[in-house]
Parts: C-alpha cells; sequence; structure tokens
C-alpha cells in the first residue's frame, strides 16, 4: 500500500458538486474499435499502469492521507463503456457528450478512472474518452495511462503476462490511525518549514502575491537567502492584479468541451521567424483568441489576463507515482491588439518564469499541503475556495502545453488520429481551460469552461485558428 501525498491529497478534498477534478483525453481513431477488442487489450496491458489498478482506503475520521490499495478483482465491464452519436456524428455533438461525462464524479469505492468507447463519428471514425482522477496522476503519468493502449504499429506486439505478485502489504486500520496521530505531533514541524521555504516564494502564490507587501516581503527573504547561499540572484516577479471577466467567480456543474488541431510546422515557421520557442506561440495563440471572444463580449479589460501555467517538477526520466506539478502564473498580453507585439511580450513574460523557475523551482502547492493537518485539508481547500465567491478569482484561466510523440501511434490496430486534453475548471482557476498536447505534426488542442459561463466555446477554436493565420501571414513577411 502506498500513501497519497498532501498535493494527491488536495485533489480529492477540492471536489464539491461543482468543482470535480477528472482529467482526461478524447482519442479519435480512423476506424473502428470493438469493445471486446478494448476490453481485450486492457486485459492485457492492466498490469503496466498502477492507476488503473488502485483504489482508495480511507482513514478513520480523515486523520492521515488516503492510501492506495490493489484491487485483485477489477471490473473492467463497469469500467469500460460503450455509447453511440445520433448522425450526423459531428464534432460538435461529440464535445457536447464528453462535457457529460467529463462533468460526473468518478466512484471513490472503485478504482478512479472509466473509458468510452464512442461510435457513430462522421466518417466512419471511432472515439475513445479516458478519464481519471487528478488524485491519481498527473500530467506525466496520465500520458503513461494512454500509452498503454498504444503501439507504434497496426501489428500489436505481444506483451508478456503479468508476473505473479506477492500478497500486497497490508496496513490496518490501527497502525493508520497511528501514524495519523504521529504526523498531527509533529504537524507544526511543516509550518516552520514551510515559512522557511515558501515565504521568498510568495510572489508566486495566486492570491498571496496580490496582497499588499507580498512582494516585497518575497524579494526581502529571496535576497538574504542569496547572500547566505552565494546562490545566483532570482528574478521578481512583477504585481499581476487580476480582472475580471465573464469566466471569473465560482463555476456551475455543467461543461462545455471543444477541440481542434492546429498546424505543428505553422507554429515554427512562426517560431523561426520572431525568434521565439513554441510554447511562446501556443501561449500568444491563446492571449490572441481570449482576447476576440472578449471583445466580442464586450468585457476585454484594460489589463491583461492572468494564466496559470501548470509546471512539472519531475526530473526527467522521473516516472514515481504521485502529482509532482506546480503552477506559475504569468501575464497574458490580450490588452496588446498588435499581434507581433503581443507575441513579443508573451516572450518576455515566459522567460521571466522560466528563469525564475530554473533557478528555484516553485513548490508551494507541495508546501502548503505539507503544512495543512490532514483531518483538517478537506475544509481548508473548501474554505479557501469559498473566498473567491464574488471576486476575479487568483488567475483567470489555465493554459498548458504538453509535449507527445511526432510519429503515428495506434490503438488495437486502428490509426489514432488526434488527441485532445481534456482538464479541470474549478473556482479557483476560473471557468476555462485551453490544454494542447503535440501529437505527429499537430497540435491538438482541448478547452473546456463551465457551460454557463462560456456557451459559445467553439468560438475560441475558431479564434486559436484565425490567430495562428494571422501570425503565420506576418512570419512570410519576415
Amino acid at each position: 500500500m502506498r500513501q497519497l501525498s498532501a498535493v494527491d491529497t488536495q485533489f480529492l478534498n477540492f471536489e464539491t458538486a461543482t468543482n470535480v477534478a477528472n482529467i482526461g483525453g478524447l482519442a479519435i481513431l480512423s476506424g473502428g474499435l470493438s469493445r471486446a477488442d478494448l476490453l481485450s487489450l486492457l486485459a492485457r496491458r492492466l498490469h503496466l499502469t498502477a492507476p488503473l489498478r488502485l483504489r482508495l482506503a480511507f482513514v478513520p475520521l480523515g486523520l492521515d492521507h488516503p492510501y492506495w490499495t490493489e484491487d485483485a478483482r477489477i471490473d473492467l465491464d463497469y469500467h469500460v463503456r460503450e455509447i453511440a452519436l445520433p448522425a450526423p456524428g459531428d464534432d460538435e455533438q461529440l464535445g457536447e457528450q464528453v462535457a457529460r461525462l467529463h462533468a460526473r464524479r468518478l466512484d471513490r469505492g472503485r478504482p478512479l478512472w472509466e473509458m468510452y468507447l464512442i461510435h457513430g463519428l462522421a466518417g466512419g471514425r471511432t472515439a475513445l474518452y479516458t478519464k481519471v482522477h487528478h488524485a491519481a496522476v498527473d500530467g506525466v503519468t496520465g500520458a503513461d495511462v494512454l500509452a498503454t493502449l498504444l503501439d507504434t504499429s497496426p501489428e500489436p506486439p505481444e506483451i508478456e503476462m503479468a508476473p505473479l505478485r506477492g500478497p500486497e502489504e497490508r496496513i490496518g486500520t490501527p497502525e493508520m490511525v497511528t501514524r495519523g496521530v504521529a504526523k498531527a505531533v509533529v504537524n507544526p514541524v511543516h509550518m516552520v518549514r514551510f515559512l522557511a521555504d515558501a515565504v521568498p516564494h510568495l510572489d508566486e502564490i495566486p492570491l498571496v502575491s496580490q496582497v499588499p507587501g507580498a512582494g516585497l516581503v518575497s524579494r526581502i527573504a529571496r535576497d538574504l537567502a542569496a547572500r547566505l547561499s552565494g546562490a545566483a540572484e532570482v528574478p521578481a516577479l512583477p504585481r499581476m492584479p487580476v480582472p475580471r471577466t465573464p469566466f471569473s467567480g465560482p463555476i456551475t456543474a455543467h461543461r462545455r468541451f471543444a477541440f481542434t488541431r492546429l498546424s505543428l510546422d505553422d507554429v515554427k515557421q512562426v517560431k523561426n521567424a520572431f525568434g521565439v520557442t513554441v510554447n511562446d506561440v501556443v501561449m500568444t495563440l491563446c492571449a490572441g483568441a481570449l482576447r476576440r471572444w472578449l471583445l466580442k463580449h464586450g468585457a476585454l479589460p484594460d489589463q491583461p489576463l492572468v494564466a496559470g501555467v501548470p509546471f512539472s517538477l519531475r526530473a526527467l526520466g522521473d516516472q514515481g507515482a504521485g502529482n509532482q506539478v506546480t503552477i506559475m502564473i504569468t501575464v497574458l498580453a490580450t490588452h496588446i491588439a498588435d499581434p507581433v507585439e503581443r507575441l513579443m511580450a508573451v516572450r518576455d513574460a515566459m522567460r521571466l518564469i522560466k528563469e525564475r523557475s530554473s533557478l528555484a523551482p516553485a513548490r508551494w502547492i507541495q508546501e502548503i499541503s505539507d503544512m495543512m493537518p490532514s483531518a483538517l485539508t478537506g475544509l481548508a481547500a473548501r474554505a479557501a475556495f469559498a473566498l473567491f465567491a464574488g471576486s476575479a478569482g487568483p488567475i483567470n484561466v489555465l493554459i498548458s502545453n504538453v509535449p507527445g510523440p511526432q510519429i503515428p501511434l495506434y490503438v488495437s490496430g486502428v490509426r489514432l488520429l488526434a488527441y485532445h486534453p481534456v482538464s479541470v475548471v474549478t473556482d479557483a482557476s476560473g471557468g476555462l481551460n485551453i490544454t494542447v498536447f503535440s501529437y505527429d505534426g499537430s497540435l491538438d488542442v482541448g478547452v473546456i469552461a463551465c457551460r454557463e459561463m462560456v456557451p459559445d466555446v467553439w468560438t475560441i477554436t475558431h479564434h486559436l485558428r484565425d490567430a495562428l493565420l494571422e501570425l503565420k501571414l506576418l512570419a512570410e513577411q519576415q
């Protein structure tokens, strides 16, 4: 049995009727795939991915973080489901169906995942939508779950049968309680460590960074630490006030989902013409799309939006379990009308947080989570979310860019055409999330939103394509 980390547990604690911590992906396949073939594939490969085999074991009275325990009898018939779209089976129908599925919470009495085989797509295609709880995976381990089903050729290789394992080492309820009480006794140590490690990074923490004086305290603490250690000076972040937008504030329980594909070659053409990175271009496309959407709704703020950008804390090659992720905040130059000026502003903002992260990786999510007694974390998470009611929130939007394989992949011999991420929206992060996954020469985009805040979510995908075309034409003039 393995215990959830404090960060893993936070993804369980913040869930409510409206805040749901599912992350997933929508795979579009070139042809038909039967449920029988999918079940057979999973049965042969389930031993390769732990998140699909584990279920939660809770500590009585919430005295400590839960544990993962091996589920000896995984009911694949429950986890793998089959549905069909009515004719004509277009993309908007598929997005609407995925939005409904994604908004439903997972059963915590079972392994925290579900898979839906969706038939009836136009052009003879099939879709495979998978969702996993964020407590079980982060971006890296989530991609590993997908990789379990994928092959590099239409002929699936033979996979060795699961090796025989001895019985799992079990931790009884009395030992769980004893460990939880012992941790509560030493919890003040976590508070001291938080004060020592996190204070230099107060200007990175959404909401906290807006408190008057937080930046000054953070800078003084960093300067002192640098002098004592002789380390390089960490650059300061500017104060980033969060403007109100139509997708700010508490979200509802309902979702909209849209997706599109962008040419990676076109993005690289822009990158090369202006001397920036692929990620700079992606962030600028998001800024341009959001600017267009806000202008259309008469809601463009005079100041830039503030974006949360997830960063992995994993070392290269680290495949360890649990969430190892943090969020950096940056300004998104939606207030700049000129596309090239906007790109340069985004480049400068992203360069700043990259330089800062490389010198002192932000671990504030882990540090805040570790300092809280386990029995209070659920209450604290819900109280923190309640603070955002009626405010613009600590950020306006979440934007992620995840690199993926640049070769064709297959599921049971059927070619994977595209893989669109389906992520999370919350009261804290705002009612909109744009996640990009690069695959086989394209950037596969997934846009998830609160249904009431952004009912026309498909227009954002149109604006993304328009923003890329605009920059591509300007790049050709260089």
